[in-house]
């Protein structure tokens, strides 16, 4: 249904109109003289107006957390401040399978939002109340799909121009405020983005950064890959979007002169044009799924004691994949998969994996070492996996720097042979990042990006 709304001051390049249900993705969007007509499919809501939609949906938790927490009704019409996770992925191939429908691209982007928090100043206090809270963050129920577009998400020129009218209308909320009747009085609402729901390959599109293989491996820290992989543990976060963008700047104006290497290393990897700001984060999913991946193959390397052997050839290689499948499917029912995805890497990573994997690894001392890395992992994990580790798993949260601490030592001593000058951006991010973005979110699994990609299903 359609609300009556308005934004004080009125949003920038954003029409008035309450009464608008789902547009043309395209429309919106000024084709300059050079710019070839985006030849995709692409619907969307208007941002403010599925903002509002989802609002009025919660009306009823909202007006019930306000005389939950003893609030005067009339007394809080203004100072609602109002968080909104954002995700956005790329579906991979959805072309029909069979049957004779319209021929449509393979690939697909969805962009949603979800709102998490709305809290409240009421008038004369110091603190805002959270009134509501979303109890499943990471349910596709809870999360809204705001675009929908045939496009793969590696076009970046299709990409920005779909999205650009997006985070025009985004930007321009971001300095107003909605006039939105709730419970019978119109009241403010103030609102907060935080796009967290992307996986590496999409913060890096949306920031301007080069690829996952990059020496710059993080999207959080100026950190090579080389570094990261000697000092595992210390590192704060740096990057942020206006950052990139001042980066971008010199990257494109190259003031100092320098060679495409100085030039590089002076901007630490920004080379395209950021266009949309993303929440410095992790996600919680992908790196399950990219920890995951790194254990299995940690498990075949030590099938094959490769620490004590140089350059297996592919058919060794290959025999230890073998066995370890045959060994997981026979022990534990776990189907090899094509693609690493959150189910495979959750039933992997358990102490019964290692048990039932350490009887492939012929010496005792490496059996132990695995048992100690997994248990550590586990112990790890909860603390961003979690919706909200302070109540759920404090001592594991306590204890996440020594561990990690202690990781890192097995990493770079007992399996230095995989870990000499290189690490994968995901470990480095657990093993490096956690407690910092816990300390200033308060939570990591609640910002995941898995309620989108289930809802992408």
């Amino acid at each position: 249904g359609y609300h009556l709304f308005e934004w004080q001051p009125a949003l920038k390049n954003v029409s008035a109109s309450c009464h608008i249900g789902i547009i043309n993705g395209l429309s919106g969007w000024t084709a300059s003289v050079d710019d070839s007509p985006a030849d995709t499919t692409t619907r969307r809501f208007r941002y403010d107006v599925a903002l509002v939609s989802a609002l009025k949906d919660l009306e009823e938790d909202i007006m019930e957390g306000l005389r939950e927490c003893g609030l005067e009704d009339s007394a809080c019409t203004s100072g609602f401040s109002v968080s909104i996770k954002e995700s956005c992925d790329g579906m991979g191939d959805v072309s029909e399978k069979h049957g004779g429908g319209p021929m449509v691209p393979e690939k697909v982007v969805r962009f949603s939002f979800i709102i998490m928090s709305v809290a409240v100043l009421a008038d004369g206090e110091e603190e805002a109340v959270t009134i509501f809270r979303e109890p499943k963050p990471n349910s596709e129920l809870s999360c809204k799909p705001m675009c929908l577009m045939f496009v793969d998400e590696s076009d970046h020129e299709t990409l920005t121009a779909v999205l650009g009218p997006v985070v025009v209308e985004r930007n321009a909320m971001k300095h107003s405020r909605l006039i939105l009747s709730m419970g019978g009085l119109p009241r403010s609402f103030r609102f907060q983005f935080r796009g967290t729901g992307y996986d590496e390959k999409m913060v890096r599109e949306m920031e301007g950064l080069e690829a996952s293989g990059s020496t710059y491996i993080c999207t959080l820290c100026d950190s090579s890959r080389a570094e990261a992989s000697r000092n595992m543990v210390l590192h704060s976060i740096t990057r942020s979007h206006d950052e990139n963008l001042e980066r971008y700047e010199i990257w494109r104006t190259n003031p100092f002169s320098e060679s495409t290497e100085e030039l590089r290393d002076r901007v630490k990897g920004v080379s395209a044009k950021p266009f949309m700001e993303t929440h410095p984060t992790l996600d919680a999913l992908h790196c399950d799924i990219g920890n995951a991946t790194e254990f299995y193959k940690i498990f075949q390397d030590e099938i094959g004691e490769v620490f004590q052997k140089v350059n297996p050839t592919r058919e060794e290689r290959r025999s230890w994949r073998a066995a370890l499948d045959k060994q997981l499917r026979k022990k534990l029912k776990l189907k090899p998969v094509m693609r690493m995805n959150g189910n495979f890497a959750r039933r992997l990573m358990t102490q019964e994996t290692v048990e039932v994997m350490c009887e492939l690894v012929p010496s005792e001392e490496r059996r132990e070492a695995l048992r100690e890395l997994m248990g550590l992992y586990l112990q790890m994990k909860p603390v961003w996996r979690t919706t909200c580790p302070a109540k759920e798993c404090p001592d594991q949260l306590c204890r996440y720097s020594f561990n990690s601490q202690r990781f890192a030592e097995l990493l770079s001593t007992t399996f230095k042979y995989r870990y000499n000058g290189k690490i994968t951006n995901y470990l480095h991010k657990t093993l490096a990042h956690v407690p910092e973005i816990i300390e200033r979110d308060g939570s990591i699994g609640a910002w995941a990006s898995e309620g989108n990609e289930s809802a992408n299903k």
